[in-house]
């Protein structure tokens, strides 16, 4: 008898930010980029977002999507496959809190796993209120249930899109 291990697919959210180096072409190269992630297949993206930076910091505006994927990695090994991303998209490892990027990959949201730990916390502590994550992640599953924190479309409605404009497709 042959036993074969059955790898299970997982769906992912994974939010997306730049604010620097034309941040449309590098929002757009790390979602192409996503494609290339081991154990993991790109489902979808949302249209871009122009956005007001979040924070204190003054900067210039960001440029910001949604990816869905399916992924058989556990949430760990995913995190950990986005941090290379933007290290090799050129994101330094340290960097000012709420200041300007190259790029930025958030883990939103993993399947139904809740989970808070260092480095890790899922759904993303910042979901509910970042009209630039919710109106893209909307736009791709308005219908998800983030765990523990309701439906997208809810979630969504409750913020409104004030410092946010929606791009042309691209």
């Amino acid at each position: 008898m042959n036993s074969r291990t059955v790898a299970i697919w997982h769906p992912a959210y994974i939010g997306l930010g730049s604010n620097l180096q034309d941040p449309r072409a590098q929002v757009l190269r790390a979602c192409a980029a996503l494609q290339a992630l081991p154990a993991t297949r790109l489902v979808s993206r949302s249209p871009l977002y122009r956005s007001k930076p979040f924070g204190p910091v003054p900067q210039p505006d960001f440029i910001n999507a949604a990816a869905g994927v399916l992924t058989q990695l556990d949430s760990r090994a995913l995190l950990g496959e986005l941090l290379a991303l933007e290290g090799s998209l050129g994101r330094p490892a340290q960097r000012e809190r709420w200041g300007p990027r190259v790029i930025d990959l958030d883990l939103l949201v993993y399947g139904r796993e809740r989970r808070e730990e260092p480095g890790l916390t899922l759904p993303h502590r910042g979901i509910v209120d970042r009209n630039f994550v919710l109106y893209p992640l909307c736009d791709l599953a308005p219908d998800l249930d983030v765990p523990g924190l309701g439906q997208v479309a809810g979630l969504k409605g409750r913020l409104a899109p004030e410092g946010l404009e929606r791009l042309g497709e691209s």
